[in-house]
């Protein structure tokens, strides 16, 4: 059997900062608004903004009221949010929740790393329908999770997948929440874990969409995929996309890790979905708008150990979808 890691928290930093909310959030809303690529739309009725965001062990980092408020400002710009690595102490979750008036959350227990998977939205546009659960594949399943060249064998999640299903205006659709395995990028059998969970996913989704029992063929998984690029040649990326599982092209041409170098987060859908999508997405790297006067300053390693203890090391993806 896999054995469950538990996921240390970031060095804290050892400097202090004084943050200036009101100037910080105006930071972030300027540069939302004026960067070429990085506008998000305003919300509206017939449209639904969907993002996922990795916030870095969030529960277990001793962040500020000050850091919560601004990681709320972001989300607070988005309609359903699917997070990743909420830590099985709720603290943090709590702590945002005090800044997102309106939004409502449900959440699982905890999982490989002391997760929680969890969903926040907006209660007044967006209701929750009836189909929930955590993903666990029955081991007589287990057979099937391979891939060609991979000698590793399947053995469950490391940290349960988080279904739930949704409506928004006239649209039903199903969410599928994942934090993927990462492991030790230098070892081949890491890789191979993360390709078969990676599989794993891509296979139930295609099977759901098709089974004459299906809730909703409107299947959609977002999350920390740990992919390492978006390319053809990556193992992980073929993995994902093995059963017809697509990921739309965002105008910001960035990655999703605040390194700027890894294609880690993901919102993948099947073809049926496309006349759904606007053709508005993205990804929000607040890390060049937030602390102008730090960056100035510090070292810029500095500068990102503050951001991702007490903010995050992962940036928000977003798409927007017609729901009209």
């Amino acid at each position: 059997m896999y054995k469950f890691l538990i996921m240390p928290a970031f060095p804290k930093p050892k400097f202090s900062y004084s943050v200036n909310v009101n100037k910080e959030k105006a930071n972030l809303i300027t540069y939302r608004d004026t960067k070429k690529d990085r506008a998000i739309p305003k919300k509206s009725d017939g449209k639904l903004l969907l993002a996922t965001w990795n916030i870095a062990n969030l529960g277990l980092q001793v962040r500020e009221a000050e850091h919560y408020k601004l990681i709320a400002e972001i989300l607070s710009w988005f309609d359903l949010i699917a997070v990743q690595e909420v830590n099985d102490d709720l603290e943090g979750l709590r702590e945002l929740q005090k800044y997102l008036p309106g939004y409502s959350t449900i959440f699982t227990d905890e999982g490989g790393n002391n997760e929680r998977m969890c969903y926040l939205f907006e209660s007044s546009k967006v209701t929750t329908l009836e189909k929930f659960g955590e993903l666990s594949v029955p081991p007589s399943e287990y057979r099937f999770i391979k891939l060609p060249g991979v000698t590793t064998k399947f053995d469950g999640f490391d940290r349960n997948l988080f279904l739930a299903s949704f409506k928004a205006g006239k649209l039903e659709f199903l969410l599928l929440n994942v934090h993927l395995y990462f492991g030790d990028e230098s070892e081949k059998k890491s890789i191979e874990r993360r390709c078969l969970e990676t599989f794993c996913v891509s296979r139930w989704a295609d099977l759901r969409r098709k089974s004459k029992y299906c809730y909703t063929p409107n299947i959609i998984a977002l999350g920390d995929f740990n992919l390492p690029k978006k390319e053809d040649s990556d193992p992980v990326y073929k993995a994902l996309r093995a059963k017809g599982l697509e990921l739309p092209d965002h105008s910001t041409k960035i990655y999703s890790n605040i390194s700027n170098d890894a294609d880690y987060d993901q919102i993948a859908f099947f073809p049926g979905l496309k006349d759904k999508l606007t053709g508005n997405s993205g990804v929000f790297d607040f890390d060049g708008a937030i602390f102008p006067d730090m960056y100035a300053s510090k070292k810029e390693s500095e500068f990102k150990s503050y951001l991702r203890y007490y903010i995050s090391d992962h940036r928000p993806m977003w798409i927007e979808l017609d729901v009209s």
